[in-house]
């Protein structure tokens, strides 16, 4: 449930214990009620009903000052609620979980009247629940607690690492074609791709190499961030070594010099400022970065935590209520917030020179006014909006016409309701207005901001509260860094090449570009047509017999999406001519790849062992093209093949991790060729179907009849052979088909004669004769004659 919600809103209210539960003027009936009226969501009521026990009171009960103080919180009425609170404090020193309420109320306000993200779910994703990140994929489990997790800015460009957020460094790219930081991969806490979730294999982590071609672009393309970047990793690498603490640092002040804008790095300068105990410098460093990235939560913690071990606890306070209002479920931070505004209260009343305290309901109108000067002190200025060296914008609060309202009130005066507040800038000196000012606008409407406009400057660790379209434009190159659209790194055009992205195989622009484990890159088709040949790198030699065995050929998305973007028209013009190539190689009647191998026929399977590099360049074409044919034909001495043979089609390729593979194919119709050829190695020819001659009348009726005769002449031989031989032949043919009702139904003629042609002991000239026959009768005399021989000199 949303933390600072609205009156009207129900809530589990925690009910502070009493100092004294049985103190005359406390009426336990009436406390019941006001806790019912809390459940029910009428925290006015609420309030009310404790206002009247305390005023019974002759000192003020410590638990009861707490429980109207939340109730206040809860109705919005913050400044009413700080009165509540230091008394209790006064009392006895506040407790960090007595401030929850506080603390998430005051992050709501900020986060929905000054930030004005109010639309979004602040901690990691919006309010439909999806998050940003690669267009393929999207996550929904960012961890609350990670201040990594930031909505505000734009998703990381193409040449960023999804997972570190920053410029590829020892670019990786896995087998899924997505492309990260080697160190972002080698972290065990990263276990699949971001964008696909694709599992990485863990014992391949030690084994990820760099993408070369993505690496050398990258260092040409980004001179100095690559640069920066280098140093900041082995700055990181020092700082891993505990004793060289100055050598990380001297590192990270190289990257910064070469990226003066690049927030995380700044941030792990800072950290490592902190380490080094060099609280300002770390201050520092974190004031760069929430200018740099001023909706960051990281950022604000940062600063936070380096003000707090500075003894900062006040200003710090200011960056806890930062990170919760940007981050709302970051529970570490919130329980940090309630102990540094715990220890706030507590330095207020613990100095000499404190007023005491008045009774908050005693006295008229002007001494409800009052606050404790000292709390007013300690609680140090929060500016919200940032301003330029010449000028700073300050605001005014009003939730009434503003002449209605006094024009000024000194520094220690707060109203005590928000129906009429009016908060003025301070002193004419001051540069920004108390916290607790601010505090007490917070719940004002959301037409009570005002802008006015100040000739003085404000300090470096100005923080800026505003929502990004009403940010004063401090730093022009700061601005546009923070700015950075998705894509926002642009390649200096005359860096830009296309010799950088030439396969070196081919020697033509990356076509389908694909990374081999050992890091290079080449087009799909060059490095497949290699690893036909030798199941290693083309470049390095290493052995990719696993990589070859799967298959999984991946583009480098990376890469692509480069080629489209900057070098499109040549992209273009080499995608034109590879479909050229693809249309010409799937045309099965001019130049058909033909296997010079066995006998084939229709209907009939025909498997095949492929282990020579011409015939595995052949099958894939087949696949690639979508035709997924080619013809079979025995060899010919004279023309290298015969002038017929049988189109057969691929049902099924089994791979293996040498590069062989068993196909599966049936026959699919006769042919005759016209032409013999040859391309990259393997045979091809001009063909023209073969189709049998059809008959009619007195022709016909004496084909059905010749038909059905040799039908039967073929089963009983197939019956009649010996049961290991029936067995064998029905192991890899199958059964006789059945007899066709119209023997002229198929082209090809009746499939139990090729069934039959197959099984039949002839060698394979003979049946070479038969299958160029366009004659169902000449062909059935044939089978008859064959018939007649083996069943004479079958042995008996």
């Amino acid at each position: 449930m949303e933390t600072g919600v609205r009156p009207h809103h129900h809530r589990e209210v925690f009910v502070h214990p009493l100092s004294n539960p049985g103190a005359a003027g406390i009426c336990s009936e009436m406390l019941e009620v006001a806790e019912e009226a809390s459940r029910a969501g009428d925290f006015d009521l609420a309030v009310e009903i404790y206002s009247s026990q305390l005023a019974d009171l002759q000192q003020p009960d410590r638990g009861l000052c707490l429980r109207k103080a939340d109730s206040l919180v809860r109705a919005g009425r913050i400044s009413e609620a700080l009165d509540s609170y230091c008394t209790a404090a006064n009392l006895c020193k506040l407790r960090p979980e007595e401030l929850c309420l506080l603390v998430e109320n005051i992050a709501h306000t900020l986060r929905e009247k000054e930030l004005n993200i109010s639309a979004w779910t602040a901690g990691g994703s919006s309010k439909n629940g999806t998050s940003h990140g690669s267009s393929n994929n999207t996550n929904n489990d960012q961890d609350p607690e990670d201040p990594e997790d930031d909505m505000t800015e734009p998703p990381p460009d193409m040449f960023s690492c999804h997972l570190c957020r920053c410029l590829l460094y020892e670019p990786c790219t896995l087998e899924c074609g997505h492309t990260f930081c080697k160190r972002c991969l080698e972290d065990e806490a990263v276990r699949d791709c971001k964008h696909c979730r694709h599992k990485i294999v863990a014992n391949r982590r030690d084994g990820l190499r760099l993408n070369v071609v993505v690496s050398g672009l990258l260092d040409k393309w980004f001179e100095s961030e690559s640069k920066a970047r280098r140093h900041w990793a082995e700055g990181d690498a020092l700082w891993r070594e505990q004793s060289r603490h100055a050598d990380a640092l001297e590192k990270y002040n190289r990257a910064v010099e070469l990226a003066p804008s690049s927030g995380r790095l700044l941030c792990q300068r800072a950290e490592l400022h902190m380490e080094m105990r060099s609280y300002s410098q770390a201050v520092q460093d974190a004031s760069s970065i929430c200018r740099i990235k001023p909706l960051w939560p990281k950022a604000h913690y940062i600063k936070a935590t380096a003000l707090s071990k500075a003894g900062s606890k006040d200003e710090a306070l200011q960056e806890y209520f930062m990170c919760v209002a940007l981050k709302p479920n970051w529970t570490k931070v919130k329980l940090e917030a309630q102990k540094v505004l715990s220890e706030v209260f507590s330095s207020v009343f613990e100095r000499d020179d404190m007023p005491t305290p008045l009774h908050p309901l005693q006295g008229g109108a002007a001494t409800r006014l009052i606050k404790p000067s000292a709390l007013l002190s300690s609680l140090r200025p929060l500016t919200l909006r940032p301003a330029s060296s010449s000028q700073e914008s300050q605001f005014s609060a009003t939730t009434a016409p503003v002449e209605d309202s006094p024009s000024s009130l000194a520094p220690n005066q707060l109203p005590l309701s928000p129906a009429k507040c009016d908060l003025a800038l301070g002193d004419e000196g001051s540069s920004s207005k108390s916290l607790a000012s601010v505090l007490a606008a917070l719940p004002s409407p959301p037409s009570g901001l005002k802008r006015k406009h100040s000739g003085d400057a404000t300090s470096s660790s100005s923080i800026a509260f505003g929502p990004p379209s009403k940010l004063h434009k401090a730093d022009e190159a700061t601005s546009s860094q923070s700015r950075v659209p998705c894509g926002g790194r642009t390649v200096p055009a005359q860096l830009l090449d296309a010799v950088d992205m030439e396969c070196s195989l081919c020697m033509r622009l990356f076509y389908e570009p694909v990374a081999t484990p050992c890091g290079h890159t080449f087009c799909l088709k060059c490095l497949e047509r290699c690893l036909d040949h030798n199941p290693n790198c083309p470049l390095c030699k290493e052995n990719l017999s696993e990589y070859l065995a799967t298959r999984g050929y991946k583009k480098t998305l990376l890469m692509e999406e480069v080629l489209q973007r900057y070098l499109g028209d040549e992209l273009a013009e080499r995608k034109k001519i590879h479909e050229e190539e693809m249309k010409e190689l799937s045309n099965l009647n001019q130049e058909v790849p033909i296997f010079v191998c066995t006998m084939a026929f229709p209907t009939i399977p025909c498997p095949l062992h492929v282990f020579e590099p011409r015939y595995r360049l052949m099958i894939r074409r087949s696949m690639e093209t979508g035709t997924k044919q080619f013809g079979m034909c025995i060899s010919d001495e004279l023309k290298g093949f015969a002038d017929y043979g049988c189109m057969l089609e691929v049902r099924d390729v089994k791979f293996f991790p040498d590069g062989r593979s068993v196909v599966d194919t049936i026959g699919v119709s006769r042919f005759k060729v016209l032409s013999h050829g040859q391309r990259d190695g393997y045979n091809t020819a001009k063909i023209e179907y073969l189709e049998d001659k059809k008959v009619e009348g007195e022709e016909l009726a004496e084909l059905v009849k010749l038909h059905d005769s040799v039908y039967e002449q073929a089963s009983s031989w197939f019956t009649s052979l010996r049961d290991d031989m029936k067995n064998q032949i029905l192991s890899h043919f199958g059964h006789l088909p059945s007899k066709d009702p119209d023997p002229q139904a198929s082209a090809s003629g009746p499939a139990w004669c090729w069934w039959l042609l197959a099984v039949l002991p002839l060698e394979n000239r003979a049946q070479l004769t038969i299958l160029s026959m366009t004659s169902l009768k000449d062909r059935l005399i044939a089978i008859r004659r064959v018939l007649i021989f083996v069943t004479r000199k079958r042995p008996r």
